[in-house]
């Protein structure tokens, strides 16, 4: 059994859903279809969400309007006949009846997450009943009936494997299943969801849980590329990376996959492919646990960086000095994303900022405190790139026009990781794109 996960472009338009019911219906292999929101609108979720949370509920309201006409045009568009007609009809009544009672009652987090999953429902429904009206047999599954987190927003996979397995089980020579990524059921049987971007996520989760024979990503682009092809003038798909380029690549800021996605097919050794629903036939990018070729494959850059070095010349070389600058953000439970360290500093960078004026705080207590805000992570990937002889000089004689905040170089086997001011993000992935890849 495999998995296809189609994202919100690939639903968003009703030649899309169809172009998707094509893809998931043209081999022999069982398949379970998981399908992110229609485009846009867990964006227009969100905003109702905050609206509410402000009190504003004309806006709310209006926002509820807009999103319920966006769904009026849609369906007629993607169903031919009165009957399938009349059941998403029925369907979009159902749920922006309960987006529209939502307004009556007082807000608070539980509700806006049952907002936040009206996206996912819909559209599964609808394109359900696109399967329903085509007579293309299926069955619908509910992720709330197996996807489930614990008390510290992490999947139970062995609860998630043990009840999808059973739902499997109830139908026997079923080879098409609809679920919806993103959504899941907290420990106090909430509705609740794995965050944004968290549709590859459920994909990986479910990949993971019935060991399937792959798990593919569909999006609008053909693979992970080498670099941003919305900032770089040339770029190309990369055919194949470990999962563990793969994981740095998208936790450094390649879109096309999210972060946490891969730790559950590569725990399980699931490849994952990141296809193109817009041309099938494209290779793509292939994700597996091991791939033969070295050197630089890929470069990604995360923005919205803070930098912070704590001087400290009495207290730096003391025994403990390190843990205790470590156990200040452990208590705010903020990630770090890259560390250097002198004799006489340490630097760190993180991009959550939620509690930065308390750890700036207490950093102070230990030495004086610099920050550099507006800072960009530009990460250099590959099998074994720290390894491999000249890499390390190519990268910095292709940025040597520009100041480098901090290098991050043999933490990784995978990756060589550069700090800039993100005023000079654009020039940097030009300049490296060129430095650092053969061209034909």
């Amino acid at each position: 059994m495999k998995i296809m996960k189609f994202g919100g472009t690939s639903v968003g338009k009703p030649e899309r859903m169809h172009q998707v019911k094509d893809l998931v219906t043209r081999g022999d292999e069982p398949t379970i279809v998981v399908l992110s929101a229609l485009s846009g609108t867990t964006n227009a979720l969100v905003g109702i969400g905050d609206a509410l949370a402000s009190a504003d509920r004309v806006l709310a309201k209006e926002r509820i309007d807009e999103l319920h006409a966006h769904y009026l045009d849609f369906y007629p568009k993607l169903l031919k006949t009165d009957e399938a007609r009349q059941i998403a009809e029925s369907i979009i009544k159902e749920h922006f009846e309960f987006l529209n009672i939502i307004l009556k009652i007082s807000f608070n987090e539980a509700i806006n997450r049952d907002i936040l999953a009206q996206g996912e429902l819909l559209s599964t429904k609808l394109f359900y009943t696109l399967l329903g009206e085509l007579e293309i047999p299926a069955v619908f599954l509910s992720a709330l009936d197996f996807m489930s987190i614990d008390e510290n927003s992490e999947p139970e996979l062995n609860k998630i494997s043990e009840k999808l397995k059973a739902i499997l089980a109830q139908h026997p020579g079923q080879k098409l299943f609809v679920t919806q990524g993103y959504i899941c059921k907290n420990h106090r049987n909430e509705v609740d969801n794995l965050k944004r971007g968290g549709s590859d996520y459920t994909a990986s989760l479910v990949a993971a849980a019935i060991n399937a024979s792959v798990c593919e990503i569909w999006t609008d682009i053909d693979g992970m590329h080498n670099n941003d092809p919305r900032i770089v003038d040339r770029t190309r798909p990369i055919a194949e990376l470990s999962f563990d380029e793969a994981a740095e690549l998208a936790y450094f800021g390649a879109k096309i996959l999210h972060p946490a996605s891969i730790w559950p097919a590569q725990q399980y050794n699931v490849p994952v492919r990141l296809l193109n629903t817009m041309d099938p036939e494209a290779h793509g990018t292939l994700i597996k646990e091991n791939v033969e070729t070295t050197g630089v494959k890929a470069i990604a850059a995360k923005d919205g960086i803070t930098a912070i070095k704590i001087k400290s010349s009495r207290m730096l070389l003391a025994y403990g000095f390190l843990r205790r600058v470590f156990e200040i953000f452990e208590k705010y439970k903020t990630p770090i994303d890259m560390i250097t360290t002198s004799e006489v500093a340490v630097s760190v960078t993180i991009d959550d900022l939620s509690h930065l004026s308390q750890i700036l705080e207490e950093l102070e207590v230990l030495g004086s405190v610099e920050v550099d805000q507006n800072q960009t992570i530009v990460c250099i990937v590959g099998n074994l790139v720290s390894e491999t002889q000249g890499v390390v000089r190519s990268v910095l004689d292709s940025v040597d026009n520009f100041p480098i905040r901090m290098v991050s170089y043999g933490g990784s086997r995978h990756n060589v990781s550069l700090l800039i001011d993100s005023k000079f993000k654009k020039d940097a992935l030009q300049q490296l794109n060129e430095g650092v890849f053969v061209w034909d």
